[in-house]
């Protein structure tokens, strides 16, 4: 980042207003000070908890402080999260655990406890919520804010309105968190990833262009493996490259995708934050022509929403850890059934079989009239990120890119598998 030292900004810590060439603070000779030249103008932020799981488990039990830190393990046998130390060697989120354990062979391994993650999750929410009313939950540990206006109720303008939640989060909950700070969503994500943990970092409008074109495509939201493959093909490595392409070009190799690609590498995007509660969650439902009791016949409709799920959340990018069963009796009585993964997916035949012993409690001769599957507790995921957690894992995503392939280029309806051939998508 572009950061000269005349720039204005301020202590993190006491929020006192910098001086030129300062390294430590005037008031309280903190060293964590924060300048840039648009930092007092923007309001769109992006906040991440550092290393969320383990942190909660590090706030809980005092002794793994100074400890390599895994949480994960279980049937799946892969990383959910781990500390920095275990970063630090190389652990990294979704790795296979016996890779983690050559890597780190005295971590401590701690199977995910999502309950109490969650508690957590809403606690630093309601303190988010405390100094602005739009925030954006993308998963249970981070969030878009939108700050615009605040300044007049807070006194203050919104970089240091961020400081002051941060320090909240860190002080009230025991947990710490990086902040993004910059003229929209995307940045703000991207400068929130420059300086984890504990982070503070600005992108502004004017340094966007140059601060992206080193920047590898993969930077850019919703390029996954397979876009980066087939932006490679064409000799497509930078976000720099980008910026020197046409929008029509773009969109007539890659569809709607070449707009967003034209926009993102410039540093545009025009998403506001929103707090429609139906971002939290990517679902798909179906009331029924007749009331339905029978348990196959329920779980092959289950398996089409399982499908529509699936495509929806490839589509917006996002991948979930819980799974929830919708149905509703012929006398209009809803039931809703939850699981939790140990990582998130995108995948249908996962949540397909997260619910289906979910429906096995609940269909023993009850007519229903609707059923449906959602996903929650999203994060950003691009198609193919699962495929590397085992084997089996990987054929079935290999298959359901290739039916996804399918249907992009000749319908929704040209190819199906298994289950949901008895029912129509």
């Amino acid at each position: 980042m572009t950061d000269p030292s005349a720039a204005p900004g301020f202590c993190r810590d006491c929020l006192a207003e910098t001086q030129a060439d300062e390294r430590r603070c005037r008031a309280c000779h903190s060293p964590r000070l924060v300048r840039h030249a648009e930092i007092h103008s923007l309001s769109i932020a992006h906040i991440d908890c550092d290393a969320f799981y383990a942190a909660v488990e590090k706030r809980d039990d005092p002794s793994l402080a100074d400890k390599p830190l895994i949480v994960g393990g279980g049937t799946r046998g892969v990383v959910s999260t781990c500390c920095y130390i275990a970063r630090i060697r190389g652990v990294r989120s979704a790795m296979p655990m016996f890779k983690a354990m050559k890597l780190a062979p005295d971590a401590v391994v701690i199977k995910p406890n999502m309950a109490k993650y969650s508690e957590v999750g809403h606690q630093v929410r309601e303190l988010m919520l405390a100094v602005t009313p739009l925030v954006e939950p993308l998963s249970i540990d981070e969030a878009f804010l939108d700050l615009t206006g605040t300044a007049r109720l807070h006194g203050r303008s919104p970089a240091k309105t961020l400081a002051v939640l941060i320090r909240d989060i860190e002080e009230k909950i025991g947990i710490t968190a990086s902040v993004g700070l910059a003229p929209n969503k995307y940045l703000a994500k991207v400068a929130s990833d420059l300086e984890k943990p504990r982070g503070f970092s600005v992108i502004g409008k004017g340094e966007a262009l140059t601060f992206l074109a080193s920047k590898p495509v993969s930077l850019i939201w919703g390029v996954g493996k397979a876009m980066q493959e087939s932006l490679a093909k064409d000799g497509i490595t930078s976000i720099g490259q980008l910026q020197k392409m046409e929008k029509n070009d773009l969109m007539r190799r890659y569809g709607s995708m070449g707009a967003r690609l034209y926009h993102l590498s410039r540093g545009e995007d025009m998403r506001s934050v929103s707090t429609d509660d139906s971002s939290k969650s990517i679902g798909a439902e179906t009331t029924l022509d007749s009331d339905v009791s029978d348990y196959g016949e329920l779980e092959a409709l289950l398996w089409a929403m399982a499908q529509k799920v699936s495509r929806r959340s490839k589509e917006q990018g996002y991948g979930g850890y819980t799974v929830t069963l919708k149905l509703k009796t012929k006398d209009f009585k809803l039931r809703t059934r939850a699981t939790t993964l140990e990582d998130p997916t995108q995948l249908a035949h996962r949540m397909f079989d997260a619910a289906k012993p979910l429906l096995r409690k609940e269909a023993t001769g009850t007519e229903f009239r609707l059923i449906g599957i959602a996903l929650s507790h999203l994060e950003e995921m691009s198609d193919g990120d699962e495929a590397t957690l085992d084997p089996r894992l990987e054929a079935n995503s290999k298959a359901e890119k290739a039916i996804d392939l399918i249907r992009e280029k000749f319908g929704k309806e040209a190819v199906d598998r298994g289950l949901s051939l008895k029912v129509k998508d």
